[in-house]
């Protein structure tokens, strides 16, 4: 079953635009439109040259912009730095590693480019109010996407968004959360602001 996030709100008429941003702005900060750094925290990291791999273990915590992603484990695929990154459109971002323990190996240079991130484990992407959980994300930056998979729940205040993957094109600021089928079906609970909240809102 397939449902985008916006269509699925107003067919429960309630809050369309909340339940799209809930999604989207939890995902924002690592767009690769974005002009800030990322910052990744780690008990370890492994450097993995000949991959282009950097692979950041226990309690990694990422940071772009006002967007944050926890998870027990993050590869980072960055591009040969003998070759240029291919041309398509966007700015892939430097890479800034920080490690409390390291467990071998150079921390990847600076300036290396991220061709792609996979998240393993207890994913947690948080913006303010608005967070997305799941058991494994994968940020596409050549594609300018990010995929959360394994138990998706995304919530913003009392607005929760259950199923199995969400999808989310940071270029289109759009994103589809579907279910994988067998009886599974997508969920969500959108609870209406207080009238007098309502009106004071709509004479803003």
């Amino acid at each position: 079953m397939r449902l985008t996030i916006a269509a699925f709100a107003v067919l429960a008429l309630a809050a369309p635009a909340t339940a799209q941003q809930a999604v989207t702005s939890a995902f924002s900060g690592f767009s690769v439109r974005s002009d800030e750094p990322t910052n990744v925290e780690a008990d370890n990291l492994e450097v993995r040259d000949q991959e282009h791999a950097a692979i950041f273990s226990g309690n990694v915590v990422m940071k772009q912009g006002i967007s944050t992603l926890q998870t027990r484990k993050l590869t980072i695929y960055y591009y040969d730095k003998d070759k240029p990154a291919p041309a398509a459109g966007n700015a892939p971002k430097p890479i800034q590693g920080e490690t409390k323990n390291p467990s071998g190996g150079a921390k990847p240079e600076s300036g290396r480019d991220i061709r792609k991130m996979e998240a393993e484990g207890d994913v947690v992407v948080t913006q303010n109010d608005q967070k997305a959980t799941g058991a494994r994300g994968v940020f596409d930056t050549q594609a300018n996407t990010a995929d959360l998979t394994g138990g998706v729940v995304v919530t913003q205040g009392d607005n929760v968004i259950r199923g199995d993957r969400l999808h989310v094109n940071l270029t289109t600021q759009t994103s589809r959360i579907e279910s994988s089928g067998g009886g599974g079906r997508v969920q969500g609970v959108f609870k209406p602001k207080p009238r007098d909240q309502a009106a004071s809102g709509a004479k803003n």
